[in-house]
């Protein structure tokens, strides 16, 4: 395909934007909100922790998907359900049905990162699936808009209250609209044979024996228990702090990565892999340095540091990563490999992590005159300590080299997408 009708790159760029700030706009405030309701530490964990858990069983749903139905119909019903499922949510006050709704509605969203990605890539030219992908990190950029709005507008703080997920509700509800405007892409698997083990990647294991892989996918997992106290919990430190807009706030770690990302190729052609993923660990124990000083200090440009470097974090370290996987992964288990460090960083990493700093975040909760108070001092050390050390080990031990060539811009900007891109919080 050398070329696509201008109406066709609009509703694909519109499904990215759509699809990543509907996640965004509710899931970055998400904590506040669970801890102003009084939840204890396990009770927020289990609620958090529900994308991981999505991010486990996600692939097994995607490939009943691919081979049974066309992408763009899975895409709307996957998204009208969620917009049911998070104004179901918004209604909740009960812990247990908060937990199973949201964890219903990340078992239909999960799914939807890679299966965007399917849908843009079968309808436009490999060269210009970049140019149609920034909407999604521009989106999750702009979600930050409806805290802004409601501030200046309507001179209500949303962020910290049930609100997101009614903003959530409404945008998943309108990108489910846009899904049945795009263009007939069908199951891309169809008749072939259905496997949990390959959809989880399990056959990847094989790569294990190799003690420098199994070093790194070690490394990988641990590295995502210091990473989920800011993917999982930073907004409620944002709400101690005194911030109001949490969303628009911390959207600035994601706007700094649109540009980090296409530093990749360059610096890789220059330092090589081991490097570059160090980078992205010395960025993260920088972000902890900042926070526990900036919280020691007062002093709130270091916060603002932390959050901006996320995006050199998420291209260095996870991207760098999964170019290492796809160098060091035999042809016919590279995309297996991928789904196994999926797999293994958001899902069991993710998952351990939200539930350690759930309980760290229990621990220095004290009750005062004014209210429920946090002391973050310690679990900013604590972090910092854990940083420092995964960046030692990693940097000592791991000698892996591998030949990578200088990979053009449109090359690394697909990368993400196979861990979800945005991290978030990419």
């Amino acid at each position: 395909m050398s070329s696509m009708p201008v109406s066709v790159r609009i509703r694909l760029s519109g499904m990215m934007f759509l699809q990543y700030m509907m996640f965004a706009v509710f899931w970055q405030p998400l904590a506040d909100y669970l801890n102003k309701m009084n939840m204890s530490g396990t009770q927020m964990s289990f609620i958090l922790g529900s994308m991981a858990i999505g991010c486990l069983v996600s692939p097994i749903i995607g490939m009943i998907a691919d081979r049974h139905f066309a992408s763009e119909k899975v895409l709307f019903v996957l998204n009208l359900v969620g917009a049911v499922l998070l104004f179901w949510a918004a209604k909740q006050r009960d812990v247990t049905m908060v937990f199973i709704t949201l964890l219903l509605y990340m078992l239909c969203y999960m799914p939807t990162w890679g299966l965007t990605s399917a849908i843009a890539m079968s309808n436009s030219p490999s060269e210009k699936f970049p140019q149609i992908r920034v909407f999604g990190s521009i989106g999750w950029f702009a979600s930050g808009i409806f805290g802004l709005v409601g501030l200046t507008i309507f001179n209500t703080k949303i962020d910290g209250s049930v609100i997101p997920l009614y903003c959530g509700a409404a945008t998943s509800f309108a990108a489910a609209i846009l899904a049945l405007t795009l263009p007939h892409t069908p199951p891309p698997a169809k008749g072939q044979k259905a496997s949990v083990i390959d959809a989880l990647g399990l056959r990847a294991f094989s790569l294990m024996k190799d003690f420098q892989f199994t070093l790194f996918i070690i490394i990988t997992l641990l590295v995502m228990i210091p990473f989920s106290v800011y993917w999982s919990y930073f907004s409620i430190y944002l709400g101690d702090k005194g911030f109001k807009l949490y969303a628009g706030t911390m959207n600035w770690g994601q706007f700094v990565e649109m540009f980090v990302m296409v530093s990749v190729p360059v610096v890789l052609a220059k330092i090589g892999i081991k490097w570059v993923m160090s980078i992205g660990l010395v960025a993260l124990l920088s972000r902890y340095l900042f926070f526990l000083f900036g919280n020691v200090y007062d002093q709130y440009w270091m916060i603002y540091a932390g959050i901006l470097v996320h995006g050199v974090i998420f291209a260095f370290f996870f991207v760098g990563g999964q170019i290492y996987v796809d160098k060091k992964a035999p042809k016919e288990i590279r995309a297996q490999a991928q789904g196994l460090l999926f797999l293994l960083s958001f899902g069991v990493g993710l998952l351990s992590g939200t539930f350690i700093y759930g309980k760290l975040i229990e621990v220095y909760t004290m009750e005062e005159a004014t209210g429920t108070v946090c002391n973050w001092r310690p679990i900013w050390l604590i972090t910092t300590v854990i940083s420092a050390a995964l960046l030692a080990v990693f940097v000592i031990f791991f000698r892996d080299k591998i030949e990578v060539e200088q990979r053009s811009e449109e090359q690394v900007s697909v990368v993400p997408e196979q861990i979800g891109s945005e991290s978030q919080g990419q």
